[in-house]
């Protein structure tokens, strides 16, 4: 996965956050898997087990499908998370976050562990059942998106919490974020997207030491906005990827917008 077809079109940075433009989804997709595999080889390089966190969404789809051609990743020695999942769908559904990673990367990849959120679960127990999970090590690294109201996992902006002493909780969904969920075809109506669901939280996410963030489609283009140019604060959560010390931000130019040759 290398040549010039994975090049960006434009390359900046606001603040600590480096950005990456690529002309359509296809080439920002395999461009993050690209960088996702080669640090995925630098710290298998460095240490016996890796432990990574992903999104599950169709925003990812394209690097999910990337890193799954990828041949020569030892995954026997990576254990894998998500970061959120919705509360009271049955295990059977195809809209569980959990049930979406598995079908297009868990189980073509086989990851040495795979630890996934249980919405059925008493939603208390999930959250410190699953808290203790991926607190027992560091984070190595971070896949996320950022929803269109500029969430990052299930932190939307009434819940966001840059400060928070949790690292899983139960939260509320936003109507924006439940309207989405619609808009990408997950459910058919927004009477059938769940109102509450368990994620990470902020503090969880930015304790990962490498984040890769992957945003296509015009849909995101304000999200991606206000993340690179607004205030960094719990008005839009994903503003606070601009102090992460290695967080890559990967748009085509449908979400990041115009252009501008200066």
């Amino acid at each position: 996965m290398s040549g010039h077809s994975l090049k960006p079109v434009l390359e900046e940075v606001q603040d600590k956050l480096k950005i990456r433009v690529h002309a359509g989804r296809e080439a920002m997709g395999k461009a993050a898997a690209a960088d996702i595999c080669a640090a995925m080889q630098r710290l298998l390089a460095a240490k016996e087990r890796i432990r990574i966190v992903f999104a599950a969404a169709p925003s990812q789809n394209e690097c999910l499908a990337a890193l799954v051609q990828t041949e020569g990743l030892d995954w026997s020695r990576v254990t894998a998370f998500h970061m959120d999942e919705y509360i009271g769908l049955p295990s059977s559904a195809p809209q569980r976050f959990g049930n979406f990673l598995s079908q297009r990367l868990f189980d073509q990849v086989s990851p040495g562990e795979v630890h996934l959120i249980d919405g059925m679960n008493d939603p208390e127990a999930e959250c410190d059942r699953y808290s203790r999970l991926i607190t027992a090590a560091p984070i190595d690294m971070v896949v996320l998106g950022i929803g269109e109201n500029g969430h990052i996992a299930f932190n939307d902006p009434p819940v966001a919490d840059f400060t928070d002493p949790l690292w899983v909780k139960q939260v509320k969904l936003d109507e924006a974020c439940r309207l989405q969920q619609v808009n990408d075809g997950c459910f058919a109506s927004l009477e059938e997207v769940p109102e509450y669901a368990l994620t990470l939280t902020i503090p969880a996410l930015m304790s990962g030491t490498h984040l890769f963030c992957i945003v296509p489609g015009a849909s995101k283009r304000s999200a991606v906005q206000k993340t690179l140019y607004g205030d960094i604060s719990e008005a839009c959560p994903a503003s606070i990827l601009r102090r992460h010390p290695d967080c890559t931000l990967y748009v085509d130019q449908e979400s990041y917008g115009e252009i501008r040759n200066e």
